[in-house]
């Protein structure tokens, strides 16, 4: 411990801390000034805008709406393909989801077809 600390117990513990902080206060202070900042002077990223369609983003509402409306998975499909990701990153899970699931609709199309023709 410090040479200027003295062992203590109980509520003088705040007491010991403080002195401590007291001690070494120009050396903290000038850094907590640099990282403080007002609210106000924050500015807003590019990702604290919510996302369209309800704040889920385009991807996970046409993976929902596409169980009604199963053309809103190949809808999702191109914006996958075509990268629409890259704006915003946050619509990658449901825009992958929403390929996925038109990839295994697709399949399940293609085998009911086959099996009634065959």
């Amino acid at each position: 411990m410090d040479e200027n600390a003295k062992y203590v117990s109980g509520k003088d513990r705040n007491q010991l801390v403080k002195f401590i902080t007291d001690k070494h206060a120009n050396l903290m202070r000038p850094l907590a000034r640099e990282y403080t900042k007002d609210v106000d002077d924050m500015e807003t990223g590019a990702y604290d805008k919510p996302l369209p369609c309800f704040g889920c983003g385009i991807g996970w509402f046409s993976f929902l709406l596409g169980f009604v409306c199963p053309l809103l998975w190949y809808y999702a499909t191109f914006l996958y393909f075509g990268n629409y990701y890259r704006r915003d990153p946050r619509e990658r899970a449901g825009l992958a989801a929403s390929a996925i699931t038109a990839m295994g609709f697709s399949l399940v199309l293609l085998v009911i077809l086959a099996l009634r023709w065959f």
